[in-house]
């Protein structure tokens, strides 16, 4: 390639031990370069050497989002390079392509960028990424918990030992665990082991949780997380995933636009004058969903402000107040309507609920430019 064309567009297929480069020169249908390299800093700063040496213009460069994150996009950046993490889901497909190659991807994903047809992924800053393997970590955490309490209960009732006397894992029900006792020595070892491991998880859940507090305390969340803790529902946990996996709700122009993020909006497949709606798309952030979709089931209560709700509201704008008043209201309103009026099931109505909070979550966080 000649090193005076005005810019190039660099198509990148990334995986953990090698990287597929497609180029192609502006104007041209490509692609005019391909070369596969390893994955390791020092290929990468060679990389951007080259690059830089095939043209004295731009260099744009893509990949799609994985499992390899932001590593590479940030090299790029520092050296100069404009490069952007495209959304896979969204990259456009022939109906009839049925050969997928780590060199097809790559060349396809330089013809689309210089196309224009591909859609970028909004990219977390190293603190915002640190977060929010935080906030994952606490929910690999309490999987972790709800599959050691599922073992050793499962044991139990295979030997006989049910619990009748109420709720499983409150004091009462611990205190009855510690009084099982096995007159088989191996079942009474493997009986401790599972307990062990649960009692482990537990404790690690107690570090989390707690660093987690500490973190939301911080100049950067405080302020956002107690205006996020005035909503029903919402405590310290909750808000701080949310904030974690937006980590920019500024990007969000609407709520519709922020629902359409979370997978809360119903598919449709209309053609004609037939229109039909599905379930949620259940596109993009699947965590940032569950924990609002956990925390819409709270609505199905009747409007109140118990002592925890008065606590975190204390102190709050007037405005936050009076937008998560009217969430109460709205949302009650809303489930009750759905459950009882036209006979919903109850995963249905939380979810049509949890999609109408995201709209008072928006409401919210929007009020930090109002009210600067």
């Amino acid at each position: 390639m000649s090193a005076n064309k005005d810019s190039i567009f660099v198509g990148m297929d990334v995986h953990k031990a090698s990287i597929n480069v497609a180029v192609c020169e502006q104007g041209n249908r490509g692609p005019d370069a391909e070369w596969q390299l390893a994955n390791e800093p020092r290929s990468v700063r060679k990389l951007i050497k080259k690059l830089k040496g095939m043209t004295s213009g731009t260099v744009k460069v893509a990949y799609e989002a994985g499992p390899c994150g932001y590593t590479l996009q940030r090299q790029l950046r520092e050296q100069d390079i404009d490069c952007v993490v495209i959304a896979p889901s969204l990259i456009p497909v022939r109906p009839g392509e049925h050969i997928k190659t780590d060199r097809r991807d790559a060349r396809k994903i330089a013809k689309m960028l210089q196309a224009e047809m591909l859609t970028e992924v909004h990219p977390p800053t190293l603190e915002d990424e640190s977060v929010r393997d935080l906030t994952r970590s606490r929910e690999d955490t309490k999987q972790d918990q709800m599959r050691a309490r599922h073992r050793l209960g499962k044991m139990l009732l295979r030997h006989g030992f049910v619990y009748r006397e109420g709720s499983n894992w409150t004091d009462r029900h611990r205190r009855w665990l510690k009084q099982i006792h096995f007159d088989d020595g191996i079942s009474q070892r493997v009986f401790e082991g599972y307990v062990l491991i649960l009692e482990q998880i537990e404790e690690r859940l107690k570090r989390v949780d707690a660093h987690l507090v500490e973190v939301s305390q911080s100049d950067r969340y405080a302020e956002q997380v107690g205006w996020l803790c005035c909503l029903r529902g919402v405590g310290t946990v909750t808000a701080m995933t949310i904030l974690a996996e937006l980590h920019d709700f500024r990007r969000f122009t609407s709520p519709r636009e922020l629902m359409s993020f979370l997978g809360l909006t119903p598919s449709e497949y209309s053609s004609s004058n037939r229109v039909r709606r599905g379930s949620i798309t259940k596109a993009g952030n699947s965590h940032a969903r569950r924990i609002i979709v956990e925390a819409a089931w709270h609505y199905r209560h009747r409007p109140s402000v118990n002592v925890t709700m008065r606590r975190h509201r204390s102190g709050q704008p007037a405005k936050v107040l009076a937008i998560a008043d009217r969430a109460q209201q709205r949302l009650h309103q809303r489930y009750f309507k759905l459950r009882e009026g036209y006979n919903k099931p109850a995963n249905v109505a939380a979810v049509a609920v949890a999609r109408e909070l995201v709209g008072f979550i928006w409401a919210i966080l929007h009020h930090e430019g109002e009210g600067q």
